[in-house]
């Protein structure tokens, strides 16, 4: 049973997202959150990093969409196809997650990238940080690692998730700049989408979908799929709806 250790609203603070908004997070640092408290905290438009769970509580914003794919209707789309395509002679290994030499050093070269292409702020962590954001213990926790066996099994992508019983959560996804050719963001959600249909789980959770914001707005792109209404209480039903097209 989940522990709540502290939990908080920031100040409003400038966006991460889009430069003429305010923004401010609720957190909740808890521990000992299993599966199927995972699985209602996601319905309800929370997502964590490490033991840290948040979702926005901005005074005057609602452009932070929660957005889940609907996986028994799921169809890519031919672009989502050839990048699927490209991607097929990567080997996939899904298990716990690693904090590993490798791991930092294709964080720190995807991130470095991003920082030049899309102005993000320097984003350098070292194993303890990567620890606590992507590795540390949760029953659900699951890394999808992909390599490279023509180039000697190197690692070129990462995928940081969450499963649950009735989902599969994508929480980052990272990957080598040199391979962006294959799409490796679009392969990595296919990818949850064919898991979580072999185990019978009806979603894939992408996180917030911000329409103006060039880093989330790629969301829209995985149809059919739900959007959640408001920010419901932990003894509220939440109610998710499709997207319209």
């Amino acid at each position: 049973m989940a522990r709540l250790l502290h939990q908080l609203v920031e100040n409003p603070r400038p966006c991460s997202y889009l430069a003429d908004r305010r923004a401010a997070l609720a957190h909740r640092i808890q521990i000992d959150v299993d599966p199927v408290e995972l699985d209602a905290l996601l319905e309800r438009g929370w997502r964590r990093f490490g033991p840290d769970y948040f979702r926005p509580a901005c005074p005057a914003c609602s452009a932070c969409v929660p957005t889940r794919i609907h996986v028994p209707t799921f169809t890519p789309s031919r672009s989502q196809r050839r990048a699927r395509n490209r991607s097929t002679g990567l080997r996939v290994m899904v298990g716990p997650p690693e904090v590993t030499r490798d791991r930092l050093a294709l964080y720190h070269a995807w991130h470095a990238e991003r920082e030049i292409a899309r102005e993000w702020s320097p984003g350098h962590i070292d194993d303890r940080e990567y620890f606590y954001q992507f590795a540390f213990p949760h029953p659900s926790a699951r890394e999808v690692a992909y390599y490279d066996d023509d180039a000697g099994g190197r690692l070129v992508a990462v995928g940081i998730c969450d499963e649950t019983p009735r989902a599969w959560s994508a929480i980052y996804c990272f990957y080598d700049p040199t391979y962006a050719r294959l799409s490796p963001g679009v392969n990595n959600i296919l990818t949850l989408v064919a898991i979580a249909r072999a185990q019978g789980k009806p979603y894939v959770y992408l996180g917030y979908r911000v329409s103006d914001c060039p880093s989330l707005c790629y969301k829209a792109a995985y149809r059919p799929q739900e959007t959640l209404v408001g920010w419901p209480d932990d003894g509220e039903a939440p109610l998710w709806v499709p997207s319209p097209a």
